[in-house]
Formats: structure tokens, C-alpha cells, sequence
């Protein structure tokens, strides 16, 4: 913590354009005595050094966190990691506990954005639009290759039914579609809107669209994979916008070829960090995974965008520097204590301690304390 009459430095690492705008907005709304200053590079172990002299480091997805970044952040006075994001399994909370290295995030900003972008995802890629459009552009006018199915009558697979998964659901319940979900916390206003809780199976084998609104924990890594595609419904869709690990990469290319999957649509991947956030289109993608995947006809990927709306934006910035002011005490209230994300909640957790609505940008977290 910088002294009541300092200002509070803060590094921004993995900083674009929008960071800035978006920070720099919300700091001169707020009025809050804080100084940023924006990298474009990730922290990793090699960049963290540009952390010195500074109070907080506020941190993205794809940010490295681990046990020596965490070391060194500690030998350079840090005492706050400020995630501007909800997930936070980029960060070793039990290095950080270790090191007494306060850990806040952005528990919601808009979950309509992310439910939102998993709709447009659906139908974009089950009516070939991306590829209608880059027709007719080049002057082709054929519409061969190009048939879709409609969602009407439908049966639409919800893995994951809390605040985003219900609200996804919400949306494709306009299209008169039958909806499934599978989660271990019952949610009631899924029920309400005339959701069926059935077993993964028979998720799997009876959804013609199946979309992942689910955590990323031991369990659910690589749930989507060569035993589970085998028993999908000949053709399903799978559309995840929660986390690029869900999805077994290679198993999945496997699933494509073999038309067991009739269509894929992602905004995660799991070895995205080298990747999503970079204009690489001057360079060899070396990615031999996501390269194949690109060359699939009914494959569409965008690069984590589904949060990405001047709404969420804003929110993002104002409840980060929230969490920085006041854990700063800069502020009265405590608001950082809510938002702090602590060691035990890597622990399975008892269901008790899960409230089902709150799954923010895909992750369902613990409840706060």
C-alpha cells in the first residue's frame, strides 16, 4: 500500500489501445489518487521487472502469475495482484498466499455480452454467414455450401446453467427449441424458462447445438474429448465462450473429420496465450492446432471477444481501480475484501458454498464471503 498522502502506482501489464481509453476514463471519473502506466507486454518471469517502482500490478487472462513471478513481486513491494478479469486460474493463490500478495477481480461485468456473442457464434456458423459474406465480396453470388438448418424444434445443450449459461439459454429459448441443461447446481430460473436437467449422456447424445457456460477445474478440463465426442448426437455443434481447455483440441479436429461434429464455434483456446490479443497476420502461425482448425469450412473462431463491448469495458475499469482505491485506502469502504480472491477457493468447495447464478465470463466461482 502506497501512504495515505502518495499517489498509488499501478503497471498495466498485457495493455491495449481500449485498456488505456477505457482506465484512463474511469480514473478521471473516479478521482481516485492513482497513477498508471500501460505495457503492452504480458508479465511473465522475464518482464516482470518492469513492475519495479510501482504499487500494483493489475493483470489479464493470459498473464503469467505463477510462483516466481509472484517471488519477484514480492521482492519489488507489490502487495496487490488487481485481475481486471473474473477467471483467475493464471494465478498460483497459494504462492500468493505464501508471499502476502492481496489477489482482487472483477467478479461480473456483463454477462449479456458473453451470452450475447455465444448466440451470434450459433448462428453464424450454422448459416455459413462468415462465408456468405467473403463470397459475395469476391463477387460470388452461389449459394452452394452454404445450407444451414433451423433452430426451430431444435434440442439446445446447456453445460453450465448459472448467469451466463441461463442467459445464453434465455436467448435460444426464442428460437422454439427444446433446452437441456447439465450442472450440479440446479438453477431455478433455467426451470422456470422451461429448462430440463438431464445426465451429461444424454446431453450429449440428444443436443443438436451444445454450448459450454461451465467452470475450468480438474474435472471439467478436457471434457469435451475423444470418449465424449463419441457420444454426441451425429452432427452436434459445439460452441464454448468459457475456457479454451474445455475443448480437447486435437480430439476435437478428430471428431471434425470424422463428421461426428458438424460444427465448431470458439472465442477460448486452450493454448490461445501466445496467440488471441496479437496481430500476428504478418507471420507464420506456429501453431500447428489452431492452424488446422482454421482450415476447416465449418470451424469458426473468434479470439476472446465475447466480453468485448463498451459496457463491460467500463465496468471492468471502474470495479478495478475500485478494488486498487480501496485496498489502497483510498476509499471507506472495504469493497477490495469482496472482491478478493483467496486460497481456498481452489479447494472443492462444498455445493453449499456455490451460489448458481454466478458464473462471470464462463467461470462458476465460489459465493462471496
Amino acid at each position: 500500500m502506497s501512504s495515505a498522502t502518495s499517489t498509488c502506482k499501478v503497471a498495466v501489464f498485457s495493455a491495449k489501445a481500449y485498456d488505456n481509453a477505457s482506465f484512463t476514463q474511469q480514473l478521471s471519473l473516479l478521482g481516485h489518487k492513482i497513477e498508471l502506466e500501460f505495457f503492452e507486454p504480458r508479465l511473465t518471469p522475464a518482464t516482470v521487472g518492469l513492475a519495479k517502482g510501482f504499487n500494483v500490478v493489475c493483470v489479464f487472462i493470459n498473464d503469467t502469475v505463477n510462483e516466481e513471478v509472484l517471488k519477484e513481486l514480492d521482492k519489488l513491494g507489490i502487495r496487490q495482484v488487481a485481475l481486471r478479469c473474473a477467471g483467475f486460474n493464471n494465478v498460483d493463490l497459494v504462492a500468493a498466499e505464501k508471499w502476502k500478495i492481496t489477489v482482487c477481480r472483477v467478479p461480473a461485468y456483463s454477462p449479456y455480452a458473453v451470452a450475447e456473442h455465444a448466440v451470434g457464434l450459433m448462428i453464424c456458423l450454422n448459416r455459413n454467414l462468415h462465408r456468405a459474406f467473403s463470397r459475395v465480396r469476391d463477387g460470388n453470388f452461389s449459394i452452394n455450401g452454404l445450407l444451414g438448418m433451423d433452430f426451430h424444434g431444435k434440442t439446445f445443450g446447456f453445460i453450465g446453467t448459472g448467469k451466463i449459461g441461463f442467459l445464453t439459454a434465455r436467448i435460444c429459448s426464442g428460437f422454439g427449441c427444446t433446452i437441456l441443461g447439465c450442472d450440479p447446481y440446479k438453477n431455478a430460473d433455467f426451470e422456470k424458462l422451461g429448462g430440463k436437467y438431464v445426465e451429461m449422456d444424454e446431453l450429449l447424445a440428444t443436443s443438436d447445438v451444445i454450448s459450454l457456460h461451465c467452470p475450468l477445474t480438474p474435472e471439467s478440463h478436457h471434457l469435451i474429448n475423444e470418449k465424449t465426442i463419441a457420444k454426441l448426437k451425429p452432427g452436434a455443434v459445439i460452441v464454448n465462450t468459457s475456457r479454451g481447455p474445455l475443448i480437447h483440441s486435437k480430439d476435437i479436429i478428430k471428431g471434425l473429420k470424422s463428421g461426428k461434429v458438424g460444427g465448431l464455434a470458439i472465442d477460448v483456446y486452450e493454448d490461445e496465450a501466445d496467440i488471441f490479443f496479437e496481430d500476428l497476420s504478418s507471420e507464420v502461425l506456429q501453431d500447428d492446432t489452431i492452424a488446422r482448425l482454421l482450415t476447416f469450412p465449418n470451424v469458426m473462431i473468434t479470439a476472446h471477444q465475447a466480453f468485448f463491448t463498451k459496457e463491460a469495458l467500463e465496468a471492468i475499469a471502474k470495479v478495478t481501480i475500485g478494488n486498487i482505491a480501496s485496498f489502497d485506502g483510498q476509499t471507506s469502504d472495504d469493497s477490495w475484501k469482496q472482491n478478493q480472491v483467496k486460497n481456498q477457493t481452489h479447494r472443492r468447495p462444498s455445493k453449499g458454498a456455490i451460489d448458481p447464478k454466478e458464473t462471470h465470463m464462463g467461470h462458476a466461482q465460489p459465493a462471496a464471503k
